[in-house]
């Protein structure tokens, strides 16, 4: 049996208003709005839903290639995240390098791995996720991407004030 991870976000004591996640042993900061007027450095939670969505892309893909014994030599999923418009689904954009002697039917079958990642079978049923493979190394493409500080801004949160 799988044994669960727990993933912790929690206020950073050393940082007032930062936050930091938790992994295990790993650490990394939480971007975003952090209360008090000013922007925390580090990737912002649609960041990390796209970093997931990538990571696991790159391990089905990767998996599939071994498995099958194709002369994949490297790999490189680069994913963004854009709002829809109101009433239609978000969606995710996801591009493929693969580079190596691969045929057009092995570059075909490697796209369709992409599709079998878990995280992103999960993301899919509640947004669209498109892929696509590109002959070159994307070198991170810095297309204009969802800002979660406006989601902030926009959710209907009460202003509570303390007594």
């Amino acid at each position: 049996m799988t044994k669960t991870r727990e993933v912790v976000v929690a206020s950073d004591l050393t940082n007032h208003g930062a936050l930091v996640g938790h992994i295990g042993e790993s650490r990394f900061p939480v971007g975003g709005p952090d209360g008090v007027g000013h922007i925390s450095s580090g990737p912002n939670p649609y960041d990390l839903l796209s970093a997931s969505l990538a990571a696991c892309t790159a391990m089905s893909v990767r998996f599939q290639a071994r498995r099958q014994k194709l002369p994949l030599e490297r790999l490189e999923v680069g994913v963004s995240f854009h709002h829809g418009a109101q009433g239609e689904r978000d969606s995710f954009e996801r591009t493929l390098v693969l580079e190596g002697e691969l045929d057009a039917q092995q570059r075909a079958f490697l796209l369709e791995a992409a599709n079998l990642c878990p995280v992103g079978q999960i993301l899919g049923i509640s947004a669209d996720i498109t892929t696509r493979l590109d002959v070159t190394a994307s070198g991170h493409n810095e297309s204009s991407p969802a800002s979660y500080e406006d989601d902030l801004a926009l959710l209907p949160i009460p202003n509570i004030t303390p007594d």
